[in-house]
């Protein structure tokens, strides 16, 4: 067995935005073993995508094509992508941590008599093992999980872990695969759709933060101002959306919205594993809350220790200063 294989998600003819990431963490462990690298997609009609998968990295791209997996089921992707391994070879195999991945991944794993190493953070290769890197606690403790065995090895990677713009562009070789599918027991009615939201936070390109440190739900506008004057989105951690000072469409978060901006200002947030999954992707980020202490400060570019009511309305008249 060699090489890495990147199992893609997509949903009717989308990529989901996890996928990127994931290839990122598949590029930099094929390099790291010397093992070539292999990015399948899964489902029904699915060569335009896999052509455009093959425009865009260099890599061998398995379009996984079988009529009844035009609409999801665990049996059907299970049998499809354990057909896939088998077909590639691959060592190791990666995914994105996704609802669906979770469902569905397991199960492939099993019937290699191996388990799925869920919610990797990263990974790491030390003579030519791969070392995967979990957190444990809410984030409060890292584990390091080393494989043992024959067979493959299969894992998620945890969104946010990567950064999509470190990709490796280039072109590679597209080939067809057809799978043979057992039987598929369940019946699937159309996929839950959520309702469109307002505000789209993933398309920001800086992002001005607010948590539990603005005390009170009148006091958001200090935060608010200095969103407006760097003409960026505000949005907010969990707590502060629960409270209803903040539609749920601003949350940041495990539970909100995954953002990778240019710019993510982080205020009056502590750092909770939670909130962290959902921005650290971003570009720079810049944190401001009067504990020294607080996990904001492990993952921030910038830090300012001090008070909010203080720090963010000098930074207002700085910026408008700035703009003249």
């Amino acid at each position: 067995m060699s090489g890495v294989l990147v199992v893609m998600e997509q949903a009717g003819g989308a990529w989901h935005k996890m996928s990127w990431e994931t290839l990122v963490a598949g590029q930099q462990a094929a390099r790291a073993m010397g093992q070539p690298l292999v990015a399948a997609v899964v489902g029904s009609g699915v060569s335009p995508l896999a052509a455009e998968l093959a425009c865009r990295v260099a890599a061998r791209v398995v379009a996984v094509d079988e009529p009844r997996l035009e609409s999801y089921s665990a049996d059907g992707f299970a049998d499809a992508v354990a057909a896939l391994v088998r077909h590639t070879g691959a060592a190791l195999v990666l995914f994105p941590h996704t609802y669906q991945v979770r469902d569905f991944a397991p199960k492939v794993a099993t019937r290699f008599n191996q388990v799925l190493v869920s919610d990797v953070v990263r990974l790491d290769v030390e003579d030519g093992a791969v070392r995967f890197t979990r957190q444990l606690f809410q984030g409060k403790m890292n584990a390091g999980f080393r494989p043992a065995g024959g067979g493959p090895v299969f894992a998620s990677v945890q969104a946010g872990s990567y950064r999509p713009d470190e990709l490796q562009a280039g072109s590679g070789t597209v080939e067809t695969f057809t799978p043979e599918l057992g039987v598929i027991r369940a019946r699937h009615e159309a996929p839950f759709r959520e309702s469109s939201r307002a505000v789209d936070l993933t398309a920001a390109e800086i992002i001005v933060s607010v948590g539990r440190g603005i005390k009170e739900k009148e006091n958001i506008a200090v935060v608010e101002e200095l969103a407006r004057a760097l003409g960026g989105e505000l949005a907010a951690s969990r707590p502060i959306c629960d409270n209803g000072w903040l539609p749920m469409e601003r949350q940041v978060g495990s539970s909100g919205q995954t953002v990778s901006p240019k710019v993510y200002i982080a205020v009056g947030i502590s750092g909770a594993i939670q909130h962290l999954v959902g921005m650290k992707g971003s570009k720079a980020i810049v944190a401001i809350n009067k504990d020294s202490n607080a996990p904001i400060f492990e993952v921030a570019d910038y830090g300012i220790v001090g008070d909010l009511f203080e720090v963010v309305p000098a930074l207002v008249e700085e910026v408008r200063k700035a703009k003249g």
